[in-house]
């Protein structure tokens, strides 16, 4: 069994939060079978005006970083007990240039500008810890991770199919392709496979008898974004552990 480190009860929520929290958790519990578990201690530094340390969150981008946005509008509207403390990506992309408009600190690390995939990983996993991160957030990132990079802390992903069907980078064109009627988005934890790891959350899109691959992919996306900053609240403010195949939460 693996537990957030330092969990403990917290006090003094926002009403807000904690109502949106309770809401996340009844969800989560009657789509994954969730039982009640530890919750996340605040650390005597970096308090927030409730008393609590926010959760120390660090994001990985590929591409558009729409996902990233998602989490800095919730964390500027004050609804999300995160900080995204830092944003990474394997190369020079528009997620990175939505962060440090939002005036987060950046890093790239290139898989070229390393002898081998080994390399890389350690280094990512080196630039990760320099954050010290609660959660670490795969945003669009299209590298698989290495086994460096996974100890640095817990690795949450969202997935544009309902996992285990239609994993791999095209889980849209393939459930298309496939004659289902129905799909969506899952959020999972990152393991050493590929979209492999325990699921927390899913939500479902229905296919329409009109849809392209473009189509789709644009209502899942809208899914896997209100998702992902309703699984990341929950998860800041209720802790989670991991038994098996099972992520508790709350």
């Amino acid at each position: 069994m693996h537990e957030h480190p330092g969990a403990r009860a917290v006090h003094g929520r926002r009403p807000g939060i904690h109502d949106q929290h309770r809401r996340v958790h009844a969800r989560l519990t009657s789509t994954t079978g969730l039982v009640p578990g530890t919750t996340r201690g605040a650390h005597p530094r970096d308090l927030d005006s409730r008393g609590e340390r926010p959760l120390r969150l660090v994001a990985l981008v590929s591409g558009s970083g729409s996902l990233l946005q998602a989490l800095l509008d919730a964390q500027s509207a004050g609804t999300l007990p995160a900080q995204v403390v830092a944003v990474g990506a394997d190369k020079e992309c528009t997620g990175l240039e939505r962060a440090r408009s939002a005036g987060v600190e950046t890093f790239v690390e290139a898989v070229r500008d390393h002898a081998d995939r080994g390399a890389w990983d350690e280094a990512l996993a080196a630039r990760i810890r320099e954050h010290a991160p609660d959660l670490v957030v795969t945003a669009g990132f299209m590298k698989i991770l290495g086994p460096q990079a996974l100890t640095t802390a817990t690795f949450v992903n969202t997935h544009p199919a309902l996992l285990p069907s239609f994993p791999g980078a095209h889980g849209v064109r393939d459930a298309l392709a496939h004659g289902v009627t129905v799909t969506g988005s899952t959020a999972h934890l990152v393991d050493a496979g590929v979209d492999t790891g325990p699921i927390i959350e899913q939500r479902t899109v229905a296919i329409a008898p009109d849809d392209t691959e473009e189509t789709l992919h644009e209502r899942i996306k809208v899914v896997e974004r209100e998702m992902l900053v309703d699984v990341v609240t929950a998860m800041a403010t209720g802790g989670w552990r991991v038994e098996g195949r099972r992520v508790h939460i709350g």
